[in-house]
């Protein structure tokens, strides 16, 4: 797998704190840079979080067997966030022969649910 730290990565600012084949922990602090025009963390921050950690937990998993691209992100916004630390936690749903599902789930400081989303991959051979 290339390098997992730069690209969006980088500009949002995410930590990988824990990755390998069956989960991936991703951190970040909400700020400024992330908000939407009224104040709150942007949607679409959670949408890439969700996708970066998925993507990467399939990706180790699938291994020298190919790679694996995401076909389908769905996640939903459960509580508005101004700032603070927000925790990004991705676990396998389903992983198959061709597509793999995996489940992310994001709190905030205090363990609270803010967001959560599921990405169905396909795992392409080489």
């Amino acid at each position: 797998m290339s390098n997992m730290s730069g690209g969006l990565v980088e500009l949002l600012g995410l930590r990988l704190e824990e990755v390998g084949p069956d989960r991936v922990v991703i951190r970040w602090d909400c700020e400024p840079k992330h908000h939407q025009p009224f104040g709150i963390q942007h949607g679409g921050v959670y949408c890439a979080v969700v996708e970066t950690a998925a993507s990467i937990g399939a990706g180790l998993w699938f291994a020298d067997r190919g790679t694996c691209v995401g076909v389908s992100n769905q996640t939903d916004f459960l509580r508005v966030v101004r700032e603070g630390e927000l925790t990004a936690v991705g676990t396998p749903i389903h992983r198959g022969r061709s597509q793999q599902l995996w489940l992310v789930e994001i709190t905030d400081a205090e363990q609270r649910p803010v967001a959560r989303g599921q990405v169905r991959l396909q795992n392409l051979t080489r």
